[in-house]
């Protein structure tokens, strides 16, 4: 079986873009969401993270603050602090953080989430950078379209102004027909 079949077979585009979320100018992925994907605990990844901690720098990885949590408390449900949930504030991986992690998880599981992964972030910024070109399409043609029809409203708005004359009254106006007398 292809490489890239067994990939999409251990997980999909769609679980892993369902769990980027965009934090600090930057696409990421949480802690327990990637152990999830791997098939390992969060405290088992967040340890092999801190035992390599020099190939982890503040770009690739780095621990939700307050500000962070309220911004993805609306994404999510996160629990406050001292209401349940985890101890301590989750870790935040970028694209190159996730690249990373395929060198201090070494499992075959991992490598091939690694793999999706990456396929996922390239699709996404394919997608963006689409979406950014069809918004600037859109915008071009309002300002073409837009010059355009203000010149027909202005037709349109003068005719209408010449249109208007003096206006007849509506209805029977006795100063204009006065009836006969009868029998003369």
């Amino acid at each position: 079986m292809p490489k890239s079949k067994q990939t999409s077979a251990i997980v999909t585009s769609q679980q892993i873009a369902g769990r980027i979320f965009f934090l600090r100018s930057a696409r990421v992925l949480l802690d327990s969401d990637l152990a999830k994907l791997y098939g390992v605990r969060t405290a088992a990844l967040n340890q092999a993270v801190q035992r390599n901690k020099e190939r982890f720098p503040e770009d690739f990885m780095f621990q939700v603050n307050d500000r962070d949590a309220e911004s993805l408390r609306s994404q999510l449900v996160i629990s406050k602090k001292g209401k349940g949930g985890r101890r301590y504030a989750p870790y935040a991986f970028t694209e190159q953080g996730v690249a990373m992690l395929s060198s201090v998880l070494r499992s075959a599981r991992a490598v091939q989430v690694n793999i999706a992964i990456m396929r996922t972030f390239v699709r996404l910024r394919e997608m963006l950078a689409t979406n950014q070109k069809l918004r600037r399409k859109i915008e071009d043609m309002e300002k073409q379209y837009d010059t355009k029809f203000q010149i027909v409203f202005a037709t349109i708005e003068s005719m209408l102004e010449e249109e208007e004359g003096p206006k007849r009254g509506i209805g029977f106006h006795a100063s204009v027909a006065k009836p006969k007398p009868r029998g003369t």
